[in-house]
């Protein structure tokens, strides 16, 4: 009967982003850099059919956002050639790093893909998402905007 007691909000919403470094063949991204901006944690992997559902408006609301929003976008694919492929092919042009051993995703408790945090400037995560998102909604635009 513990567990019922929750409430309807999602583990870590109000608490503090945990930090992560990740370094994949093309760079090395830390967490801490994007401190001070609305940060969209996005985890995805190239197989993901809501995943490549849901890129397009990622990418969209990055470009209309920018510089107040930025979008981390952590792939957990194990084929470095796959996640290069789909950023290719899809034309993502996004902040995106390869975290193949799952640390990154394994800190936040993500269950699959995509799934998506919204930190605010100061750190704290507001919101999770679980499934494909219209990013370029008016719902999602306005409450990033507010932030």
């Amino acid at each position: 009967m513990a567990g019922c007691s929750r409430g309807p909000q999602p583990r870590m919403i109000g608490s503090v982003a945990p930090d992560f470094t990740v370094t994949d063949s093309d760079r090395t991204v830390s967490l801490h850099d994007l401190h001070g901006k609305i940060i969209v944690l996005n985890f995805w992997t190239s197989w993901c059919a809501p995943c490549i559902e849901e890129m397009p408006s990622l990418v969209q609301m990055q470009r209309r956002m920018a510089p107040k929003v930025a979008v981390l976008a952590v792939s957990t694919d194990k084929n470095d050639n796959a996640y290069h492929d789909f950023l290719v092919r899809h034309q993502i042009d996004l902040l995106t790093v390869r975290d193949a051993a799952e640390r990154s995703s394994h800190l936040y408790g993500t269950t699959g893909q995509p799934e998506t945090f919204i930190i605010d400037p100061s750190g704290t995560i507001r919101r999770k998402f679980v499934g494909p998102v219209n990013w370029t909604s008016a719902e999602i635009i306005e409450y990033l905007n507010r932030l």
